[in-house]
């Protein structure tokens, strides 16, 4: 990804204009893009006193993302994500004074919503 000149078999060139003019035009992979992504996070704590282990994730179908919005479900579940926090700041149900980590803020109104904007989550307890 770098954009400065380096040498590569004797020619100079710029590796990031290299991988541009190589690689296919992303917006190009949505209709032929199939299958599935499976995006989720293990996470270890203690409630109540016991140990708990859960993985929360979502599946996310390509096809029906491009049907919706015309991309991948890579482009999705990288945009309704984002979108929401915007839209936590926008409502300031995450707005304080100083500065924050998206992590420190109340995660339910953002996880009620990935529900509601297309990205819903299941919650697995592991053992």
């Amino acid at each position: 990804t770098r954009i400065d000149p380096v040498r590569f078999q004797g020619r100079e060139i710029v590796p990031i204009q290299f991988l541009a003019a190589l690689l296919p035009d992303p917006s190009s992979l949505g209709p032929l893009t199939r299958g599935k992504t499976c995006i989720g996070n293990v996470m270890r704590g203690v409630r109540d006193g016991r140990e708990k282990t859960v993985y929360v994730y979502n599946i996310c179908e390509h096809e029906a993302c491009y049907a919706e919005v015309g991309s991948q479900a890579i482009s999705y579940t990288t945009g309704v994500p984002a979108m929401i926090g915007a839209k936590m700041i926008a409502e300031g149900a995450w707005r304080r004074p100083g500065v924050w980590n998206m992590e420190q803020f109340d995660p339910d109104p953002f996880m009620a919503d990935l529900n509601i904007y297309g990205l819903p989550w299941q919650c697995v307890e592991v053992k």
